[in-house]
C-alpha cells in the first residue's frame, strides 16, 4: 500500500484541500450574495407577479439564460481579463472566485425563482391583504416560505461549484482540481489521482448530507 502512494506528497495535498475549500466558500458566499436577489428579481418581474415587467424580466432571462449555456472552462478563459481588473490576478484562489460567481449566480437565481414559484399563493394574499409592501412580502413570507427550497438550491449549487473549482485548475487556480491535472493526468502519478478524486467525493457526500439537514430542519412539512 505504501508503494501506491509513493508519489503522494501529503503537506501539498492539504495545501490544494485548503485552496478548494477556500475557492468554494469564498465563491458560494458571494454566489447566494448575488443570486438571491437575482432570483427574486426574475420572479417579482414575471408575468401576473407582484412587479411584473416584461421588459425587465426578458432582460434579466436573457443575461441568465447566456450566462448559464456557457461552459465553464470557456468562461474561465473568456473572464482572465476581467478578473485581473477585479482582484489584480488572475492565478490562485483570488483569480478563480470571479468566474466562480459569474458561473454559478445565474443557474443558482434560477433556482431561487424555482422556489418562489412553489410557495403557495395564499400566503401571498394574506399578507398583502394585512397591508404588507413588497418588500415586506418578500421578506416575511415568500423567502421565509421558499427557505426549503432555497436552501436545496444552494446544496446543489454548492455540489456544481466543487466541479467548477477543479476545472478551474486549468488555469492556475490551485486547489485539488490543478493537482489531479498537474500530476495525476499530466506526469501518469495514478496515486495523486486517486487520492484527489476520493477528496473531492467526500467533499460533495459531506455538502449533500448538510444540505439535507438544513433542508430538513427549515422544512414545514
Amino acid at each position: 500500500m505504501e508503494a501506491f502512494f509513493v508519489n503522494i506528497d501529503w503537506p501539498e495535498i492539504a495545501r490544494a484541500s485548503r485552496d478548494t475549500l477556500l475557492m468554494l466558500g469564498g465563491s458560494m458566499a458571494l454566489t447566494v450574495l448575488f443570486g438571491i436577489p437575482l432570483g427574486v428579481l426574475l420572479y417579482l418581474s414575471g408575468k401576473g407577479r407582484l412587479a411584473a415587467n416584461p421588459v425587465v424580466n426578458a432582460l434579466l432571462s436573457l443575461v441568465v439564460n447566456i450566462l448559464r449555456s456557457v461552459p465553464f472552462i470557456i468562461l474561465l478563459i473568456v473572464m482572465l481579463p476581467v478578473t485581473v481588473v477585479l482582484v489584480g490576478t488572475s492565478l490562485g484562489v483570488a483569480g478563480a472566485i470571479p468566474p466562480l460567481v459569474v458561473g454559478a449566480a445565474p443557474f443558482y437565481a434560477r433556482l431561487v425563482e424555482t422556489a418562489l414559484r412553489e410557495v403557495d399563493k395564499g400566503v401571498v394574499e394574506a399578507t398583502q391583504a394585512m397591508g404588507g409592501s413588497t418588500f415586506q412580502i418578500v421578506t416575511r413570507a415568500l423567502l421565509p416560505e421558499a427557505m426549503p427550497g432555497i436552501l436545496a438550491g444552494a446544496t446543489v449549487t454548492a455540489i456544481a461549484l466543487v466541479s467548477y473549482t477543479a476545472m478551474a485548475g486549468v488555469v492556475g487556480a490551485g486547489g485539488l482540481g490543478d493537482l489531479a491535472i498537474r500530476f495525476g493526468y499530466q506526469r501518469f502519478q495514478t496515486d495523486v489521482m486517486v487520492v484527489t478524486v476520493v477528496l473531492l467525493l467526500l467533499l460533495v457526500q459531506g455538502l449533500q448530507v448538510l444540505g439535507d439537514r438544513l433542508v430538513a430542519a427549515v422544512s414545514h412539512r
